[in-house]
């Protein structure tokens, strides 16, 4: 292959750099409802059809959904509620709903809006027959959103056991658990309060291994896990808990499950997940020439040492590689708060993966969180090239200090290489991808 038939001049870093910052683009845009709801549209019902949700997708699905149903069903009424996070609303009057509410509340930290949120949605429930349909709107952050404690916990207990899972590294299909069996709406009970009507999900997968009903903790699809799972994660990483919460986790009688009746009629549909998005970039990659490889769509664990494990990876690949190669994966990887710092797991996971390479020619490296914000910062995610490491020489910037204090915003805010988007309104979580060229000598 030579050089002209690349999309980019690998002699010019700014041009790799744009080159991947639109790959990010055409991943995230491949996973956006705006594409995804149109053929997969339910005949209308004999009653009614009303919609609920909870995620950072939950505005933009409900405006897709509002479109392609007018279109299609242009006599049939829509009406419904859905919860996002601040910030990931209707952007434009374009994209505003006119049937379905969308409310905004806090995330990754409930508050009393997402309380709110949830208690209005139930409330919308009341009374439904056989006849009726509820569309569920459901994506990633929904758990946080759509907030309502089980009788006898206190928003503030919920709080303060979300904040010590998120520091302590806990995976989120494990937070979620807690999350479950702490709730009077997730783990299908949503579902429940909708019963007999029958309720169609539509899930935006920000899981790894896309498990439907661990997506926002599956407020509409029966739960498999128990109240003692959750005790027992709580206690393994020996998180302070309320006698009040103790006690619900040691008597409460477990979810809904797959064999209540209840669900029989109820069907769910995935839209989208992480090997979408990193599928839509493949795609892009190999039509322009380069050789790609998929390390996964659900790689887990601590962000750094992912991190540090890839650049091997990266390094390995070059030794042998002829021509360009793109790897790139997905998943949602964990931060154990070891510091003050700032910074989301995308940034943690490529200052890891910075450190490692000390500078190595001609690999670049990009991530993303899907949703446009990488943990609570303003940032999606942050991109390096070789130079940068010269860079951070001059500026006396050490990695491995900023790591240790879990400051990797910090770290690439100096060099000016954090990439912020604004809030995307779709979330299948993380996009990596790590471009490395041949060694020139």
């Amino acid at each position: 292959m030579t050089d002209q038939a690349l999309p980019f001049d690998p002699a010019d870093p700014e041009a790799v750099r744009r080159w991947l910052v639109q790959l990010g683009h055409t991943a995230v845009a491949a996973v956006h409802p705006q594409s995804l709801v149109f053929d997969v549209l339910p005949e209308p019902p004999a009653g009614r059809t009303l919609v609920v949700g909870a995620g950072k997708a939950a505005a933009a699905m409900a405006a897709a959904l509002e479109r392609a149903w007018q279109a299609q069903y242009p006599d049939a009424p829509l009406s419904g509620l859905v919860v996002t996070r601040y910030g990931h609303g209707p952007q434009g009057d374009a994209e505003a709903c006119a049937n379905i509410e969308v409310l905004e509340a806090a995330h990754p930290m409930p508050d009393d809006l997402g309380e709110r949120a949830a208690r209005r949605m139930l409330e919308s429930l009341d009374g439904l027959g056989e006849q009726d349909l509820v569309i569920a709107l459901i994506s990633g952050g929904g758990s946080a959103l759509m907030t309502l404690p089980a009788p006898g916990i206190e928003l503030a207990e919920k709080q303060a056991l979300n904040q010590a899972l998120l520091r302590c590294g806990a995976p989120i299909s494990e937070i979620n658990t807690v999350r479950r069996h702490l709730s009077a709406i997730k783990g299908g009970r949503l579902a429940v309060a909708a019963h007999p009507a029958r309720v169609l999900t539509w899930l935006i997968s920000d899981v790894p291994g896309d498990e439907p009903s661990l997506i926002a903790s599956g407020p509409t699809l029966p739960d498999a896990s128990t109240p003692a799972d959750a005790l027992a994660i709580l206690e393994h990483y020996q998180i302070e808990i309320s006698p009040s919460v103790r006690r619900h986790l040691s008597t409460t009688r477990q979810a809904p499950g797959e064999a209540d009746a209840e669900f029989r009629r109820d069907r769910h549909l995935v839209l989208a997940r992480a090997r979408d998005a990193l599928e839509a970039a493949r795609d892009v990659a190999a039509a322009e020439g380069l050789e790609v490889q998929l390390l996964g769509d659900d790689l887990e664990g601590e962000a750094r040492e992912l991190g540090r494990a890839q650049a091997q990876l990266a390094l390995d690949t070059q030794r042998d590689a002829a021509r360009p190669c793109l790897l790139l994966s997905g998943g949602e990887t964990s931060v154990t708060m070891q510091g003050d710092g700032r910074g989301g797991r995308n940034v943690e996971y490529l200052l890891g993966l910075f450190s490692a390479l000390k500078g190595a020619p001609g690999i670049h490296a990009l991530a993303i969180d899907t949703d446009g914000i990488d943990g609570s910062e303003d940032n999606a995610g942050a991109i390096f090239g070789p130079g940068c490491w010269q860079e951070r020489g001059r500026l006396d910037l050490d990695p491995d200090e900023y790591l240790s204090r879990n400051d990797a915003y910090t770290f690439f805010a100096a060099l000016g290489d954090l990439i912020v988007t604004g809030p995307t309104r779709t979330n299948v979580n993380d996009f990596r991808a790590i471009l490395v060229l041949p060694r020139t000598s």
